[in-house]
């Protein structure tokens, strides 16, 4: 054999997977097609979140007499937002070869395809750099992630000038005056409020009755309003029937309550899901099973496929790094003969707009589906100490309690750096925590934290502060 085990992608689910593997003793070698650190760290967390940084940053600045400051003849060098946001990614990709080095991984370049080999498959890598590499591994493990998902046959496909994906969105030469968002899922509605934090004129198109429709109908419904303060116009319970595009711009033949109505601007960003990278790797011949565009694993990342996992966006939702990091050390661990944490923790959700949301967890329809008995707790961030003297009165921390055993079984905010305190309530599900413990938790003061502890006690009619 030459490695014990091969990592096929280097995003946030290959490049940690990998990392563990070493750090177990296994011989390991990762393929990369593009850059290290792949969708996530090149073109789509990180970079988003600079992007994001810079919107806010500009936005702010119109609030700045709130606080007694003054600014005249506000501006942004767009060029300078892109030009940061890539030298952040560039950094990252930079750490992550950095890391490859430290524990002795070798990086393969190229694109990988598997055939039948002994045991494991045989991956056989046609490299950047020319010719083709063969290599046989105990373990393969697929991490090639995701791509944004496209209907060419409705218009819904980049291309290149009027039509962007997430990849396009992030390195355009100029802002567009005019944009129309097509879905309203976490990249949809990041990409809606950086853009109109900098002046475009942005309408959000959703399909189902309300955005963010993975979320808590509460802050989904706050989420809304929110935005529509800032600007943002929305379109739900609507579904595109045609894009077309012309040397100006867009045009969006939409439907909705059976009627129908026409969409112009310059741009339009299709945010409509996203499919896995399970094209051209040979899976179908060695009988791997997929579904849905997604390989279909067992609770350990197995495909059924002697030697064979898959972990992270192509193995399936929920699409994010940290559940692909997460399921990538369980994997291998797995591998390795130890008992690694169960797949089944709570894994939280971000949307890093202006307000942030931040879930984990059952919403209370989803729980009150499951015919639970519930408690609801509800904390504003308006009468919060901290959120005053800051000026982030937005917003609100809602949880849900298992009315029986008093187990924290949901957790929903939408407000400033709530993205940031989501983990609290992430770890206290993870602990099976009750109301009791979370209660008898101390929370600092001053900190917006303290309404998650409110929340807590007003779900059992004991809080302090409204």
């Amino acid at each position: 054999m030459d490695f014990d085990v091969i990592v096929i992608g280097s995003g946030p689910g290959g490049y940690v997977t990998a990392i563990r593997a070493s750090q177990l003793g296994f011989k390991t070698a990762i393929v990369e097609r593009e850059a290290l650190g792949g969708i996530c760290l090149n073109w789509g967390c990180i970079p988003t979140k600079a992007l994001l940084k810079s919107g806010e940053a500009y936005e702010n600045l119109s609030h700045l007499s709130d606080y007694g400051v003054k600014v005249e003849k506000a501006s942004f060098d767009f060029s300078k937002v892109i030009e940061r946001s890539r030298k952040v990614a560039g950094q990252l990709n930079a750490g992550v070869a950095f890391l490859m080095k430290k524990h002795k991984i070798e990086v393969i370049e190229g694109i990988a395809k598997l055939e039948k080999g002994q045991g494991a498959p045989k991956v056989v890598v046609a490299l950047k750099a020319g010719g083709s590499r063969s290599a046989q591994a105990k373990h393969v493990i697929l991490a090639t992630g995701a791509r944004a998902r496209t209907i060419p046959a409705i218009g819904l496909a980049p291309d290149g000038e009027r039509v962007w994906t997430y990849r396009e969105a992030m390195v355009p030469k100029t802002t567009p005056k005019t944009l129309v968002v097509i879905g309203s899922g976490a990249i949809g509605i990041e990409f809606a409020s950086f853009y109109r934090a900098l002046g475009s004129e942005v309408t959000v198109v959703e399909a189902l009755p309300r955005i963010l429709p993975v979320e808590d109908e509460e802050v989904s419904k706050a989420a809304h309003k929110a935005f529509e303060k800032r600007g943002l116009k929305f379109r739900v319970g609507a579904s595109v029937k045609k894009l077309t595009t012309s040397r100006t711009g867009v045009s969006i033949e939409l439907e909705a309550g059976g009627k129908t109505e026409t969409l112009a601007a310059d741009v339009a960003i299709v945010a409509v899901g996203i499919a896995g990278n399970v094209e051209d790797l040979g899976l179908e011949g060695l009988g791997v099973k997929i579904e849905k565009s997604h390989v279909v694993t067992d609770g350990h990342g197995g495909t059924g496929v002697a030697g064979l996992y898959a972990i992270g966006d192509v193995a399936g939702p929920p699409w994010l790094a940290h559940k692909a990091s997460h399921e990538g050390v369980h994997c291998i661990e797995h591998i390795a003969g130890l008992k690694p944490a169960n797949l089944t923790s709570p894994i939280p959700g971000c949307t890093y707009s202006n307000p942030q949301i931040a879930s984990v967890g059952l919403t209370e329809a989803q729980a009150k589906e499951q015919g639970l008995a519930i408690k609801v707790g509800r904390f504003p961030f308006r009468v919060n100490g901290k959120a005053i003297a800051s000026g982030e009165l937005e917003g609100f921390v809602k949880t849900v309690f298992d009315e029986k055993t008093g187990a924290l079984i949901g957790a929903h905010l939408i407000g400033a750096e709530v993205t940031e305190m989501i983990q609290g309530f992430t770890l206290a599900i993870t602990l099976e925590a009750t109301e009791a413990e979370l209660m008898a938790t101390v929370f600092p003061h001053p900190t917006m934290s303290e309404a998650m502890h409110e929340s807590v006690l007003d779900a059992y009619g004991r809080v302090l502060h409204i």
